[in-house]
């Protein structure tokens, strides 16, 4: 008999946690040593046997507070793990292709197959500026620029062929020459020769992730990715996002269960429902308003809102080219369906940032959970800690007992790579197929 369907999680970390004032609450764990913050709270994921943990990335500080780079952290993270995925982002707007897919083919040889590369388009425009352009790349061309960065990437990990390194010492052939493929990429974006110098990846390449929602996103997601990570505040608009993308994989060639798709969840948790409450208001006491608005304009797509009364509506915005338009109709569909002030839009993003909120018993968490994923909204979930490690810890040690107690998810590993975790197959390598 076919095993039951299982939840997939990962881990969606920050360094101070995922609410705008986690860094403030008093359990957050504030040192001079973050990568011990990352460790305790991979290994504590690890324990709970998730898929993976991910680290999103921004290249300005006007994104936040200060963060590693996630390559580096991440290869730091693979020789402290053992079985957990590995997953960072990079951005295809201010990188070269060659650099990435060297950069992630080297972390899935370190950790044995479970690196997992989330390629954005940077939706931050405050970034150009590091790289010396006045302005902003449009978002129609950083998603022209970024489909050809990903078949760039995916095919110089496909410079070697699985079974072309024969090491064979007597007769002196270290490697089949005939199974080493330049690629000689000539685009409008990329001219890239090739080959890739890093032996083929353990897991056959790397997992290819991806996050965005607009019309643009949602294609190059149905053509290219494998992981989906997404925002849905309610079960309905989760469904629709679910049901459309797993519609478009057909154009490709492709079946449904090649795409996971994990929206985030934003969980506050107490053994009784007044705990998380507590939990819950303490953090939005702590709520500095600047930060708040601050948070609100970046994400609704990257507009000052300094000038608009924070206790009256939220203005009508222009349809954002330097942010996430998908992000930016989320927020203000929220505001217009509830009449929420700016500050009350704020406050209500401040932990989810516009991701599933559950204040609530494990029970509580585990019932929104199980509801989403038996009712085709989602293949898993990447879980955003509102502080860093214990509410990580709340969720590992309360609701994963819970959600492993009915069945959905797993009580340990199967495999051992990342794509093993998440039920994805083994990707054929061009060359050999051919």
């Amino acid at each position: 008999m076919s095993q039951p369907r299982q939840l997939s999680l990962g881990a969606f970390l920050i360094r101070n946690g995922h609410h705008v004032a986690g860094w403030r609450y008093p359990d957050n764990v504030l040192d001079d040593d973050p990568f011990a913050v990352y460790k305790e709270a991979a290994l504590l994921a690890e324990a709970a046997h998730f898929d993976a943990v991910f680290f999103a990335d921004a290249l300005t500080a006007a994104a936040g507070p200060a963060g590693l780079e996630p390559l580096t952290l991440l290869s730091a993270l693979a020789a402290v793990t053992k079985r957990i995925g590995l997953i960072g982002t990079a951005t295809t707007t201010y990188n070269e292709p060659y650099h990435i897919a060297r950069k992630f083919a080297s972390l899935d040889q370190i950790s044995r197959g479970r690196s997992g590369w989330n390629l954005v388009t940077s939706d931050n425009a405050s970034e150009s500026a590091n790289f010396g352009l006045p302005q902003h790349v449009s978002h129609a061309e950083r998603y022209a620029r970024a489909r050809e960065f990903y078949e760039v990437v995916t095919g110089l990990w496909d410079s070697w062929e699985e079974d072309a390194f024969l090491n064979d010492k007597e007769k002196g052939i270290w490697f089949d020459r005939s199974k080493l493929h330049a690629l000689n990429h000539h685009g409008k974006h990329f001219n890239v020769a090739g080959p890739l110098n890093v032996p083929p990846s353990p897991q056959g390449r790397p997992v290819v992730v991806q996050a965005g929602g607009s019309e643009a996103g949602r294609e190059l997601a149905a053509e290219t990715a494998e992981v989906v990570f997404t925002a849905h505040p309610t079960l309905s608009s989760a469904q629709d996002f679910y049901r459309d993308l797993k519609r478009r994989l057909a154009k490709y060639g492709r079946q449904p269960d090649s795409l996971k798709i994990m929206p985030g969840i934003f969980s506050i948790i107490g053994r009784t429902q007044a705990e998380a409450e507590a939990k819950f208001n303490k953090l939005q006491e702590l709520v500095d308003p600047e930060l708040g608005l601050a948070l609100l304009g970046r994400m609704i797509g990257n507009f000052d809102l300094s000038s608009y009364p924070v206790d009256g509506p939220l203005p009508e915005l222009p349809l954002t080219d330097n942010g996430q338009q998908s992000r930016q109709k989320l927020l203000t569909e929220l505001a217009q369906g509830e009449n929420l002030t700016i500050r009350q839009l704020y406050l209500r993003i401040a932990g989810g940032r516009g991701h599933l909120t559950v204040v609530g018993t494990p029970e509580t968490v585990a019932d929104k959970i199980q509801e989403w994923f038996e009712q085709d909204a989602a293949d898993g979930f990447n879980v955003m800690p509102p502080w860093l490690p214990g509410g990580l810890r709340d969720f590992t040690e309360l609701v994963v007992p819970e959600l492993q107690r009915r069945g959905i998810f797993r009580t340990q590993y199967q495999g051992r790579t990342l794509r093993e975790h998440l039920g994805l197959q083994r990707p054929i390598n061009r060359y050999s197929k051919a």
